[in-house]
């Protein structure tokens, strides 16, 4: 697997409210865990379209993980021009600096939102062009993600496309782990 497409719940899907909060610690380290198998597997870009929570929270990690992984590239590909245009300030300066390190950017329909069409056109371009697919998603809990995973199950029952999902149970396991190996 080369390409890796991730997507994921957005923060007030998962009572995310800001950027600061402790429960990313675990969210990444959890993300962290799973990129770092993938790399040993062969991946080389992680393919986001910039959404606020999973998406920017992966490519975060994969910046972080290029000290140990420099081979490792983020591709980010909006669905339309300016889609952080009416984000809060905070949320649009995170997205700035994810841009800033992208080692790809562009947008899918270079134009501004027009119609859901767009989402559509980005989830079925996403899966067409990656090898696999990352969700932050937990299927007993949905939320936005779910297109996007309609879209990988589609191709999936075709070529048996990889869906990989990090769930609540995972983050749980992540959170017992890290707070055992202070506790000791």
């Amino acid at each position: 697997m080369k390409v890796l497409a991730v997507t994921g719940y957005k923060p007030f899907e998962i009572g995310i409210f800001k950027q600061d909060d402790k429960a990313l610690v675990y969210i990444k380290k959890t993300i962290e865990k799973r990129l770092i198998s993938l790399i040993d597997e062969g991946l080389e870009w992680v393919l986001i379209s910039g959404q606020l929570g999973a998406e920017l929270w992966t490519a975060e990690v994969a910046y972080m993980l290029r000290e140990e992984y420099p081979e490792l590239k983020v591709a980010v590909i909006t669905p339309f021009y300016d889609q952080e245009k009416k984000w809060k300030e905070p949320n649009q300066e995170l997205y700035e600096a994810v841009l800033a390190q992208a080692d790809y950017e562009a947008s899918l329909t270079h134009r501004p939102y027009e119609s859901p069409l767009q989402f559509k056109q980005k989830n079925q371009f996403f899966i067409q062009k990656s090898d696999a697919l990352m969700l932050l998603y937990d299927p007993e809990t949905e939320g936005s993600p779910k297109y996007m995973l309609d879209a990988a199950e589609k191709r999936r029952e075709k070529d048996g496309y990889p869906i990989y999902f990090i769930t609540m149970d995972d983050l749980r396991a992540t959170v017992e782990e890290e707070d055992s190996r202070y506790n000791m």
